[in-house]
């Protein structure tokens, strides 16, 4: 660590933090459990300032990131389990481990090739661990879309998948009947079961889009709320209170921010 100094300052903070003896009160509260909820937080404070294009932003951010990883260290290494070190290290035999072709004279030049020998490589690791099943280390925690989209993905990898995107729609087809009855059924349990199989085979359409459904997702969330935005500027701007619109009057401004936010 001595040609890193500002890890190695990082590390020192973290366990002058940690010390029962001037330490933080918070910070020695706070468990592997109990830290979690920012680690997601902090990862996706990362994702928004990429997609910002604010590298400032994402210096800090990748900070925050970073001082997370170095909290569970310190945790790992007050409970003799690993530390700073040991994370890095497991990392680089990964790394080296799944890249053959750079590091060994293994020659794949071919993308195809380079995923398919990740994959198989992945796929001893999980029997190593004894995990039976190709979606057995899946994480639970990962968001829906990002979740459904690597299950398929790691179907798709022993070739249960569909042929192409026009199959895929046609399947879309097929559940959009389905909720459809479920629907006229007046059945919740149905209705919340079929939606979830569209939902599931929106996102397979994306994958075999070549597009991350989660990305997706986010540029439509993030469209509509610029969109709402300006409807609310003209909403205020009208002089009269949201309830006293008619519909076809807020359509009419949503036409207008659509107009007016697309071409900026």
């Amino acid at each position: 660590m001595k040609d890193q100094p500002g890890i190695r300052k990082l590390l020192e903070i973290m366990a002058q933090l940690r010390n029962p003896d001037g330490g933080c009160p918070w910070d020695l509260e706070q468990s592997f459990a109990s830290i979690v909820p920012s680690t997601l937080e902090e990862a996706y404070e990362v994702a928004d300032a990429i997609e910002s294009q604010d590298m400032s932003q994402l210096k800090e951010e990748l900070g925050d990131l970073l001082f997370q990883v170095v909290f569970y260290s310190q945790l790992g290494k007050e409970e003799g389990l690993f530390d700073f070190n040991d994370i890095a290290q497991s990392m680089s035999d990964k790394l080296i481990h799944r890249h053959p072709h750079v590091f060994s004279d293994e020659s794949l030049t071919q993308e195809s090739d380079i995923k398919s020998n990740w994959e198989a490589l992945k796929a001893e690791e999980r029997a190593a661990k004894g995990h039976a099943s190709v979606l057995a280390d899946v994480p639970v925690a990962l968001p829906s879309l990002s979740r459904a989209q690597k299950l398929q993905r790691r179907a798709a990898n022993v070739g249960f998948d569909w042929q192409d995107s026009g199959a895929v729609l046609n399947k879309l087809d097929e559940e959009r009947q389905e909720f459809e009855e479920a629907l006229a059924e007046h059945d919740q349990a149905a209705i919340a079961d079929e939606l979830g199989d569209m939902m599931f085979c929106m996102v397979n359409l994306s994958r075999h889009l070549k597009l991350d459904a989660e990305s997706v997702l986010r540029a439509a969330n993030r469209k509509f709320e610029r969109r709402f935005t300006e409807v609310e500027s003209l909403v205020d701007s009208s002089q009269k209170d949201w309830q006293d619109h008619s519909l076809d009057e807020l359509e009419h401004y949503w036409q207008q921010a659509k107009q007016s936010t697309d071409t900026k």
